[in-house]
């Protein structure tokens, strides 16, 4: 998917300064930032900011998504709840990268208190990169995304 992307960028409250510096990062890389995170340090819900985020790469409004909360855990179960979504919790390089060539993974979490801002940048560049391998891993996408369309849950 190279080149520029949408990408919504959601926060919680523990967030709040590594999303301003993300979405520095994505401005200065030319990719059209969607802001649907917290705003201020007042305690938040993080499902109340992964799903928004996972709803718009979901229906395709934005291309990747990108969550910030304390743990980054929170935010990946979240997401993982909204059909199509292929969200990861990455602790370095490596972690983002496969991700991406492996699972072919539509949004990153991080963790704001465990990571270093330089590593999250790290990590987000790396990420944003990364072309999915297909091949044998198209397979198992495919599979995942097979059990989602028939097992969906009731409303």
């Amino acid at each position: 998917m190279g080149g520029v992307m949408k990408v919504a960028v959601g926060n919680d409250h523990r967030g709040l300064s590594v999303k301003l510096r993300v979405v520095g990062l994505l401005t200065e890389l030319g990719h059209e930032v969607h802001d649907l995170g917290a705003t201020g340090p007042t305690g938040v819900d993080y499902p109340d900011y992964a799903i928004p985020v996972a709803e718009e790469v979901s229906t395709g409004k934005a291309d990747r998504g990108v969550l910030i909360c304390a743990t980054g855990h929170g935010m990946c179960i979240a997401a993982n709840k909204v059909c199509g979504i292929r969200a990861v919790n990455c602790r370095d390089v490596i972690d983002a990268e496969l991700s991406r060539r492996h699972n072919d993974s539509n949004i990153v979490c991080v963790a704001a208190d465990l990571l270093g801002e330089d590593q999250i940048e790290r990590m987000i560049r790396a990420w944003l990169v990364t072309e999915f391998e297909g091949g044998r891993h198209t397979r198992r996408r495919e599979k995942v995304t097979a059990y989602e369309k028939t097992h969906e849950r009731p409303a």
